[in-house]
């Protein structure tokens, strides 16, 4: 039978501080003994044994009078590992080149990305199916891209943490990260219209547009208005979100009053776009200016080149696995962060054809 220890108090704030240094909750440094003897709850001459104790081990290293004590980890250690499971928009975006890195960076912390075997595209965006689907697949933690601010809002009330990489995400409580389209977007129209630009039509996928327009979409629409061009529907179109119901859009756009400036939320539905238009003869810049609000490789062997917002991807894959270290050591993480974005202004965007 083991020997029963009892701990003096000072021994038993030891032992809650190095459990705390060890699931990395402060980084290099620990709070000096006031900060931590208000957050324990205990006297200052207690948190002084405790981290006396600690230097003993080698755990903590004085740095002198006035200054915290330096944290320095045992060669041994190796911080807790997470079962992450990634949730996709759909199919494509699971082999994009930010989501191929993203899994090799979680494993290279240590961590096990889990690839969900459905996208949120196959659950239709529907929070019952998605809580369904979440409920049942092992996981300790989830990625979550491009998602309906509805199923954000069920991930922030979840039992385990979540992260919402894109998506609908604004306000929140739940940790995130994704480019400054606002930004962006507001600084396109001005340049649109420098360009004699005024029928200007934004088309997005649902999940942007309802149940109301998302941040990035109410920005272009209130920059437009802010030139004194009157917005309506036409702006941003609802649409049946397939195929079909893209190309009948398109059809019905050009049919009477035809708009001189397209922005398009994803690459594939810019090229959609530019075949289809290309198709009737309505040609880029020539006869309407195109723009993709997002990268993409094949850009690049485009002619004309491709007006489009660029990003870079490492700084967001960066942050997902700060917050996967963040959640693994036990450390609430809610922050949502932005991304610079810049626009490249390609050969398919131009002056208005008189």
């Amino acid at each position: 039978m083991p020997e029963f220890a009892l701990l003096s108090a000072s021994g038993q704030a030891a032992n809650h501080l190095r459990e705390q240094i060890l699931n990395g909750i402060w980084g290099d440094e620990i709070p000096g003994a006031p900060t931590l003897a208000a957050e324990l709850g205990i006297n200052h001459e207690t948190v002084i044994a405790a981290l006396r104790r600690l230097e003993h081990e080698g755990l903590l290293v004085s740095q002198g009078i006035g200054r915290k004590r330096k944290i320095v980890l045992p060669e041994s250690y190796a911080p807790p590992s997470l079962r992450v499971a990634i949730l996709d928009y759909d199919a494509p975006s699971k082999g994009s080149d930010y989501k191929i890195d993203l899994r090799h960076r979680l494993v290279e912390a240590g961590h096990v990305p889990l690839l969900a075997d459905k996208t949120l595209e196959d659950l239709h965006m529907d929070v019952g199916r998605v809580a369904r689907f979440v409920k049942k697949t092992g996981a300790d933690a989830w990625v979550v891209s491009a998602a309906s601010r509805d199923v954000l809002r069920w991930f922030a009330d979840y039992e385990k943490p979540a992260f919402a990489l894109f998506g609908r995400r604004g306000t929140l409580p739940i940790a995130g990260v994704g480019p400054d389209h606002v930004t962006a977007g507001r600084l396109l129209v001005r340049r649109l219209v420098a360009l004699g630009h005024q029928r200007i039509v934004t088309l997005v996928r649902e999940h942007r547009r309802l149940p109301k327009p998302g941040q990035a979409e109410r920005t272009i629409l209130e920059e437009i208005q802010a030139h004194g061009i009157p917005t309506s529907s036409y702006n941003l179109p609802d649409w049946d979100d397939t195929p079909g119901g893209f190309h009948r859009l398109l059809d019905e756009l050009f049919r009477v009053t035809p708009p001189t400036a397209l922005i398009l939320e994803e690459p594939f539905l810019f090229h959609a776009a530019k075949d289809h238009l290309a198709r009737h003869g309505i040609l880029a810049p020539a006869q309407v200016s195109l723009i993709c609000s997002d990268p993409d490789p094949t850009f690049a062997w485009c002619r004309p080149t491709i007006a489009h917002f660029n990003w870079d991807y490492r700084p967001v894959v960066r942050r997902v696995v700060r917050w996967a270290d963040n959640v693994a050591r036990g450390k609430e993480d809610r922050r949502q962060t932005l991304t610079k974005i810049e626009f490249i202004e390609g050969g398919t965007i131009g002056p208005v054809a008189k």
